[in-house]
């Protein structure tokens, strides 16, 4: 009502900005750390055991997240300000390292990284985790896509709830410059929330939103990244090697 049913996609392209090299990073590095913990567990080939399974993704997030987070600061700021304050992404990038600083660009760092090491080793050892029973009890490799839809549904879900409070967190810390806010610390802003707004409605605020979009968002992230690679891999096998 107030700016159009378009503003709901306020700051999408930002996303898209960022999510791109994120899953492309997140998804590659998690390939080469199977590789490697498989070599040193000495499950090479063959689905890891529970623990590195774990270490696996969230090694993956973790990388992803380091190499991409000023891209998920300016992202945040884009979805909280008017549109009169930041144009366009190159716009957030000038004016908050002119007027706040470059260190700005990485505020909220650290609950990032402590929120995505278990929302990423719960997301990806759930879903390797389902697989693998699925594999077991069928007989079929392979699962069928709207199977590995529910799988990554249910690891999105899981993932999410696990690490939601530390997610509220980050969001607050880096949009802390333009709502007038001091959050500084990862314990004083939790402190903050918690004593202004409770645990539950502060902490925990907009979960059930989260349940609805996390479950869609992975599972069909998940699944479009093994129909994609399973079919160039085939392509590969035929001959048709892409360069």
């Amino acid at each position: 009502m107030k700016d159009g049913f378009l503003s709901l996609w306020r700051g999408n392209s930002a996303t898209m900005v960022r999510v791109m090299p994120y899953a492309a990073i997140q998804f590659c590095s998690h390939e080469q750390y199977k590789k490697l913990l498989g070599g040193y567990y000495g499950f090479q080939g063959k689905a890891l055991p529970p623990f590195p399974r774990l270490l696996a993704g969230s090694l993956a997030g973790t990388t992803a997240a380091m190499l991409t987070y000023p891209l998920d600061m300016v992202r945040a700021r884009m979805a909280v300000t008017a549109k009169e304050m930041y144009s366009n992404i190159m716009h957030v990038f000038v004016r908050i390292s002119q007027e706040e600083g470059v260190k700005t660009l990485y505020k909220g760092f650290t609950p990032t990284i402590l929120g995505v090491i278990p929302y990423a080793g719960i997301t990806f050892f759930t879903y390797e985790t389902l697989k693998k029973l699925h594999a077991d009890k069928t007989k079929r490799s392979q699962p069928y896509p709207y199977e590995r839809l529910a799988f990554g549904a249910c690891a999105g879900l899981i993932g999410q709830s696990a690490s939601y409070p530390l997610d509220v967190v980050r969001r607050r810390m880096q949009t802390a410059g333009v709502i007038g806010s001091s959050y500084t610390t990862i314990l004083g802003t939790m402190r903050e929330i918690v004593k202004q707004e409770g645990i539950r409605r502060g902490l925990y605020k907009g979960l059930s939103m989260n349940w609805v979009k996390g479950p869609i968002a992975v599972g069909i992230s998940f699944t479009t990244f093994d129909v994609t690679h399973n079919l160039l891999l085939k392509l590969h096998q035929m001959g048709y090697s892409i360069h």
